[in-house]
């Protein structure tokens, strides 16, 4: 047992950036591709995804200074907000994990080739939201066998809503041959973003009220444009946190470069995704049926892409700081928090198609829940950091992950009625 965990997190350490295109080589491989286009499939899918993770950590420290402002208020937090990579790399150490894993992969091939379903799932980092709630069990009932089954339920969760937010996925994201297999976002930001829609269609005055990127950009010209929105919401942050004016600068300039540069990593890996998908659809064609069909169940990064996600995530960061300031009985600042702001937007802006106005509520009431369940199951949270053998020192720890995952959120519901 020892000896495959250590195997699984040799894996896992080398990271999604040099273990997507391995993966995406050998499905390539797999649905009959050539070595050469499959190596350069995957190729492209690791160059795009590491310019997206590039892209996303400027957007971070662009951001940093309207962090560090609203961070200066803050005293007297005793929780610590670890982050998700923290958490998600302490849930590959459980001691189920190497069972677990080679079981959520044999779960999705049978859900394939026995249940019809059209969706694989490769995006193997993003396991961690099945094993969280797994490690999580575990931790708070003592049970290996009911960590393992919550893990690959989730699993199978995540194909089945997978399948369900495909075709919305490809037609708003234009992502053909992909979905999004993320189960924390589209098991409870979707959801949830799709019944405030359905209120705010409810609503006289607000149900009209429709402001989106393309509204701007032929309303305002050339200054409506995905570069000129950067700027100007990243000037307006710096002045209404009282930067210094080379700081305002920057701070526009950087939200402006990162509202171009994801949708041009996010082509890159399409590039790469695109000839996978097409040789995975004719593989099941003649191995399953003529109207069999498989899409790729990728990160939710992906959907990054759309430049209003980058603009509702610039304004909610620092709404999302004033919630430790708002929420009675916060325990923690969430600055771990804040990294999972960028990509709880994309399904608020799907869901909303594109409507900033009701993205913006979307995601700012989402931004809200999450930082509120993650301070009110502390206690649950620190419980599964200790069972990973993480050391917190003695003190109490949280994540976003027990806010947004829905799993987690059930679970910790439950361990305190039966408690």
């Amino acid at each position: 047992m020892d000896t495959l965990l250590s195997i699984t997190q040799t894996i896992i350490d080398m990271g999604a950036t040099a273990l997507l295109p391995f993966i995406i080589l050998i499905l390539g491989l797999i649905f009959g591709m050539k070595v050469g286009p499959a190596l350069k499939a995957g190729l492209f899918v690791g160059i795009g995804f590491s310019g997206l993770n590039l892209v996303v950590n400027l957007l971070t420290e662009t951001i940093q200074p309207i962090s560090d402002y609203y961070s200066k208020m803050g005293k007297g937090f005793t929780t610590l907000d670890l982050g998700f990579a923290a958490s998600g790399a302490a849930s590959w150490t459980v001691p189920f994990a190497p069972i677990a894993v080679p079981l959520i992969i044999a779960a999705n091939f049978i859900l394939i080739f026995l249940f019809k379903r059209k969706v694989l799932n490769v995006d193997i980092w993003n396991y961690i939201h099945f094993l969280i709630p797994g490690a999580l069990a575990y931790g708070l009932f003592g049970s290996v066998s009911l960590g393992i089954v919550i893990t690959v339920a989730c699993s199978v969760i995540a194909v089945l809503a997978a399948e369900k937010i495909a075709p919305k996925w490809q037609d708003y994201f234009g992502l053909d041959g992909t979905t999004c297999s993320t189960f924390s976002f589209i098991t409870f930001v979707y959801p949830l973003s799709w019944l405030v829609n359905k209120i705010i269609d409810k609503i006289p005055g607000l149900k009209e009220a429709d402001l989106n990127m393309d509204w701007l950009e032929n309303k305002l010209g050339v200054f409506g444009e995905s570069c000129f929105v950067g700027l100007i919401v990243g000037v307006f942050l710096g002045v209404i946190t009282k930067q210094p004016i080379d700081v305002i600068l920057q701070t526009g300039m950087g939200i402006s470069a990162v509202l171009i540069l994801i949708p041009r990593m996010v082509s890159i890996m399409m590039e790469g995704i695109t000839p996978i998908g097409n040789a995975a659809n004719t593989w099941m064609r003649k191995h399953v049926g003529e109207d069999a069909e498989l899409w790729i169940g990728m990160d939710v990064a992906l959907g990054l892409g759309d430049p209003a996600c980058v603009t509702c995530t610039a304004i909610c960061i620092p709404i999302t700081i004033a919630f430790a300031f708002i929420i009675p009985g916060m325990t923690y600042f969430p600055i771990g928090v804040l990294t999972i702001v960028c990509y709880t937007t994309v399904f608020c802006v799907m869901a909303s198609k594109g409507n900033l106005i009701r993205s913006l509520i979307c995601s700012i009431l989402s931004m809200f829940i999450i930082v509120f369940c993650a301070n009110q199951f502390v206690p649950e949270a620190t419980a599964f950091f200790n069972v990973t053998g993480l050391d917190l020192g003695g003190k109490m720890a949280t994540d976003g992950f027990f806010g947004f995952n829905l799993a987690d959120i059930v679970i910790c519901i439950i361990h305190r009625l039966i408690g």
